[in-house]
């Protein structure tokens, strides 16, 4: 795996925009538009991204640590989601998350709209307040193209 950071000239964000292209045109808009929503929320947070198998992944980690990651953008071909990487253990009197795993949890994302509505941004802002590492008070975050797996799932949805 070679892990590649933006001070790499600019090729991190030329590689990001080659995977967000794999997606149907309306799914790339978005993608864009949740990441830069999720990105005004977390400036300084590294993004880390993968191209996998199932999902292409975008992380916000006040480290370069996948494992302190705070939320990650998940997609695929059939819909994009805001993962809370230890949504288990968040209050969620909504009961927006979804999942039933041991750790992570996610609520299904439409429009980036939905992550400025309070009961959203509550869960953001109580995945922030119980992370095991905090986010730096200052800087700009970094992207970090962490993964690229060679065989995928495809991206789009099948034609009708």
């Amino acid at each position: 795996m070679t892990v590649r950071h933006d001070s790499d000239g600019g090729a991190p964000e030329a590689q990001l925009r080659s995977f967000i292209e794999k997606f149907d045109p309306k799914d790339q808009e978005l993608i864009r538009s949740v990441r830069s929503a999720v990105r005004k929320r977390f400036p300084t947070a590294n993004e880390l991204v993968w191209d996998n198998y199932n999902f292409f992944v975008i992380g916000y980690s006040p480290t370069d640590r996948p494992t302190d990651s705070i939320v990650s953008i998940a997609a695929r071909a059939n819909g994009v989601g805001l993962c809370f990487i230890q949504g288990a253990q968040l209050p969620d009197p909504k009961q927006l998350l979804l999942g039933s795993g041991k750790q992570t949890r996610f609520i299904r994302v439409e429009s980036a709209s939905q992550l400025v509505h309070p009961d959203v941004e509550a869960l953001i802002a109580a995945a922030i307040d119980q992370a095991k590492t905090p986010l730096p008070a200052k800087g700009r975050g970094r992207l970090v193209i962490r993964s690229v797996a060679a065989r995928q799932w495809p991206r789009r949805r099948p034609a009708k």
